[in-house]
């Protein structure tokens, strides 16, 4: 696509030397990013590379970091959101920011609302605002209607009018199409040439790389919060910025801790403890933001760690809620088999009585109530095996507390102490106990070190390890390539809640996994 202005415009928006920290982990460090009038910048990174952080303080939601942003030559600090689009910028999030129960007119104007003589709402100006900003886009729909009744992509368009009747200068977009079909995607692409057209920078933000080689002028790529390359149009090789996303890989670090020696294979003898049969979920309602299970066949051994990989939004988290018994109620199709029988829990009691664990991605909101004490966090969920005539037997209880926090050396001062009061690592280590409590044959894991320091990784990565030889089957999601590479046997890799390939730990590299996450080509090589 080529444009008035373009990668070669008037600079609207430059950030330069941005940093930003969350406590002792840096988010961003150094960073420098600017939008032209009338093209599209591509902003592109792994999962945690720093794009929300760098895109929230461009829209004002961070207002506390280092460095400086400017907008047409001026230095800026915005105080929130709404100075951001009083400077005329707007974000359109994954998650839409929009009322359902309102009409697309009050939509458009909420916050905003043009006012009578008297000081009512001037619902006949509202409509106006609405039909104009609508017809600026091309888009035939009748401002009265409730919001909740348009499709996803009618949707984005009324968020896209919203940022026309802001006059925004610069529009953040980020996934657009991550819930478009394909007939939208291409409406929206028009939109976007049709914006460009007329001067509009824009900010897309997206995991698919045939999105970025259709629409984007230049494209920037972010690695562990700094710019790891610039990529001009015309210059957008697919397999470099694959390359500058991941980065080099030290993968032989975790072969200490995770390993003990030697990678080893896994015997193509052992009984599968999991398989999965294109598993498929329809949902009773809808909910934004989650990709449910859309054709998935995986199998994990006795013994084996199977990795999930995917983008954000691909439906890993989705895919080990089903399987827990705790994903969306609705139609399934397909079949899982657990240990050769039958499986398809109704809910997470039925799940750990089949002999299934699962820890959560969110441990303080999913998984603990921080003001219990250790002890009780960690036996929770196998008091069952505590209680005898109905009663919860305390010296069992309190046997079952002293193994576990010896054999996960939980670092606290007594089985007492609110769970709360420990640090990140410890409270990971009482989630994996009370999953351990129960006698697992499946564990299921959902960025099982997120949030812990380099020193608990490496106790997690020597206990899964330990757990895999003790001939559990673990199914790990994780963002994180290296501990993927490091720590499993094959990785199974999901688009779009699609199992699009499985490929051995140990033939693979980075680039692969991140070049099928995205839609590249992949060496999809089925070690089933």
């Amino acid at each position: 696509m080529t444009t008035e202005g373009g990668a070669n415009g008037r600079v609207v928006v430059a950030m330069t030397g941005v940093g930003k920290r969350f406590g002792g982990v840096v988010a961003l460090d150094g960073v420098a990013f600017d939008v032209r009038a009338g093209e599209v910048h591509a902003l592109l990174g792994e999962n945690g590379a720093g794009k929300s952080t760098l895109i929230n303080i461009l829209s004002g939601v961070i207002t506390d970091y280092e460095g400086q942003v400017a907008v047409d030559g001026a230095a800026v600090r915005f105080t929130g959101p709404a100075a951001a689009q009083a400077a005329g910028i707007a974000t359109i999030h994954q998650e839409l920011d929009l009322v359902p129960g309102l009409s697309v007119a009050e939509n458009l104007v909420l916050g905003r609302e043009p006012r009578t003589r008297v000081r009512t709402v001037d619902r006949r100006a509202a409509a106006r605002t609405a039909r104009e900003c609508l017809g600026r886009l091309g888009a035939d729909i009748d401002p009265r209607r409730p919001v909740g009744s348009l499709r996803v992509g009618e949707q984005q368009l009324v968020e896209i009018a919203k940022a026309l009747a802001l006059d925004a200068r610069v529009l953040v977009m980020d996934e657009p199409t991550a819930a478009l079909a394909d007939e939208e995607v291409r409406r929206l692409f028009a939109t976007i040439d049709g914006l460009r057209r007329r001067g509009v920078g824009i900010v897309y933000i997206s995991h698919r790389m045939e999105e970025i080689e259709v629409v984007a002028d230049r494209a920037t790529v972010l690695r562990n919060g700094s710019v790891a390359g610039v990529a001009p149009a015309g210059r957008m090789d697919r397999r470099e910025i694959i390359a500058m996303m991941v980065g080099p890989r030290a993968g032989s670090i975790f072969q200490p801790s995770a390993r003990a020696g030697d990678r080893r294979p896994v015997s193509a003898g052992r009984e599968p403890v999991l398989d999965v049969a294109d598993l498929a979920v329809r949902p009773r309602a809808h909910r934004p933001g989650r990709c449910e299970p859309a054709g998935v066949s995986l199998t994990v051994r006795a013994g084996e760690i199977v990795g999930l990989a995917g983008l954000m939004g691909a439906g890993r988290t989705e895919l080990l809620e089903t399987l827990f018994g705790a994903g969306s109620a609705g139609r399934r199709t397909g079949a899982v088999r657990l240990a050769g029988r039958p499986y398809a829990p109704r809910h997470p009691r039925a799940a750990l009585r089949a002999g299934v664990g699962f820890v959560p991605e969110d441990r303080r909101g999913s998984a603990l109530v921080l003001d219990h004490p250790v002890g009780r966090s960690i036996v929770l969920a196998a008091l069952g095996r505590m209680t005898s005539a109905g009663f919860v037997r305390r010296e069992r209880e309190r046997a079952a507390v002293r193994r576990t926090t010896t054999d996960l050396a939980i670092k606290t001062s007594s089985a007492a102490t609110p769970v709360g009061a420990l640090s990140g690592g410890n409270q990971q280590k009482v989630v994996f106990a009370r999953q351990l409590l129960t006698e697992p044959r499946l564990l299921l894991l959902d960025e099982p070190t997120r949030g812990v320091d380099v020193g608990a990784k490496a106790e997690i990565y020597r206990l899964l390890r330990r757990l895999a030889d003790d001939g559990m089957g673990i199914l790990l999601a994780s963002s994180e390539l290296p501990e993927l590479l490091g720590v499993c046997d094959r990785v199974v890799v999901l688009r779009g809640g699609r199992a699009v390939a499985d490929l051995p730990a140990d033939g693979c590299t980075g680039e692969d996994i991140l070049a099928a996450a995205m839609g590249g080509a992949t060496a999809g090589r089925d070690e089933r």
